[in-house]
């Protein structure tokens, strides 16, 4: 029989679905710094360090060490974007904030089958973008421009115990996207610039459906060390065919697959620390890898992108139990910059150009021992200027970008 506060978490599921599809973010690239309040209050380790139902978002392993577990929690995210364009007679400063304030829920469930298996759920906003400015950039088009994109993974997992030091898991990523695009008229019909200017612009939400596989290993070198590994394979997403004509490959939009190691040293009974090393590969993904130099059209198979890099990203934390109720975190997180300053143009729309992260958390543990988090996240103000960004068919010049982001996030957790 299922108990009261596991009947009351089901429940609340399709209401977690719908609010995590208000959530934007662009931190590593565009996917979250972490995932969990926990983890992102130390830099967004997770991949040797599981400390709450979300720990299948870093690596599907770390569900095997949790126990039974139910984790609630939302994220405030505000990213402050702007473009500057320095070319003849469009020189000027565009403010991207029209929306600027968004809410990223988290939830996780958590059973323990018997001594070696156990079974959980996972869902959490994997990452996105958005902007939205206050009046038209006339080099993309008429009308005020803008993007916005999210993508939402809900993961469940299961994990085997094969021995009592190594513990291996496995999430079916079933992962949903919504995206908008407004105010690119210059790049629709009756322009030649894409292979369909009807599906490019000012069409409102399109949705995209997929799946992929996330496997993940943990394994407990001795009390004092432990290590992690994980693999996600890229999760292939049914086209936004109302943007057909804008994403390579006829709408497709794929989520790129990651790979990472991690490690976690508890150095005193109080002090633990751990470091992940995180890599992205955007690159694989046409419609943000390709070139936005490409001279093919929009929509085709070797049509445009955002250009993107892959993104090795560093991340590092400490958690230090000051007693039995109160824990507090540190954490910093870098990234490499997934934006080449040739490839600034296009990035006017996603410029996630923000690199270095400074994170700060605590759990404060309650008298009926449940558990409330805390989490502030400080990504710093980052520049690319652009360098040859504008081509000469546009009128020349450079399109700059600039960003800086702060997070709070909260979470409630209790074991069952």
């Amino acid at each position: 029989m299922k108990s009261p506060a596991t009947k009351f978490s089901l429940k609340l599921l399709p209401l977690f679905v719908v609010l995590a599809s208000t959530q934007a973010s662009a931190t590593d690239g565009y996917f979250a710094h972490g995932y969990g309040v926990k983890s992102q209050g130390m830099g967004g380790v997770g991949i040797a360090l599981p400390q709450d139902a979300l720990a299948a978002a870093a690596n599907p392993a770390g569900m095997g060490l949790i126990g039974d577990r139910i984790d609630i929690g939302a994220t405030w995210f505000r990213p402050i974007r702007e473009s500057e364009i320095t070319t003849a007679g469009i020189n000027g400063t565009y403010d991207a904030n029209e929306s600027e304030n968004f809410i990223i829920p988290e939830f996780g469930y958590n059973r323990q089958i018997n001594p070696e298996v156990t079974l959980g759920v996972s869902i959490y906003g994997n990452g996105g973008m958005n902007t939205d400015y206050n009046r038209k950039v006339p080099l993309l088009g008429s009308t005020p421009a803008g993007i916005d994109l999210i993508q939402l993974f809900v993961a469940p997992t299961v994990t085997w115990k094969l021995t009592p030091a190594n513990i291996i898991g496995v999430s079916v990523n079933l992962a949903y996207q919504r995206f908008a695009a407004k105010g690119l008229e210059n790049f629709a019909a009756p322009n030649p610039y894409s292979t369909s200017g009807d599906n490019v612009t000012n069409k409102g939400h399109d949705n995209s459906y997929g799946a992929g596989l996330h496997i993940g290993w943990i394994g407990q070198v001795n009390d004092v060390v432990t290590l992690g590994a994980t693999y996600q394979s890229k999760t292939y997403m049914s086209k936004f065919d109302k943007y057909k004509g804008l994403f390579a490959e006829a709408g497709d939009f794929d989520i790129p697959e990651t790979y990472g190691v991690g490690i976690a040293v508890k150095a005193t009974p109080q002090l633990t620390v751990a470091a992940d090393v995180q890599r992205i590969n955007y690159s694989d993904v046409a419609a943000v890898g390709n070139l936005g130099s490409n001279q093919s059209q929009l929509g085709s198979s070797n049509g445009p992108g955002f250009g993107w890099r892959d993104v090795t990203a560093v991340k590092l934390g400490a958690s230090y139990a000051w007693n039995e109720q109160l824990t507090l975190r540190a954490g910093y997180n870098h990234a490499t910059q997934p934006i080449r300053s040739s490839e600034t143009l296009f990035n006017i729309l996603a410029p996630g150009v923000v690199q270095d992260h400074l994170t700060l958390g605590t759990t404060w543990v309650l008298e009926n021992k449940a558990e409330l988090s805390l989490a502030y996240m400080h990504a710093f103000d980052n520049n690319v200027n652009g360098s040859s960004s504008v081509p000469a068919s546009f009128g020349g010049g450079e399109a700059n970008l600039k960003m800086y982001q702060d997070s709070l996030g909260i979470a409630y957790g209790w074991k069952l």
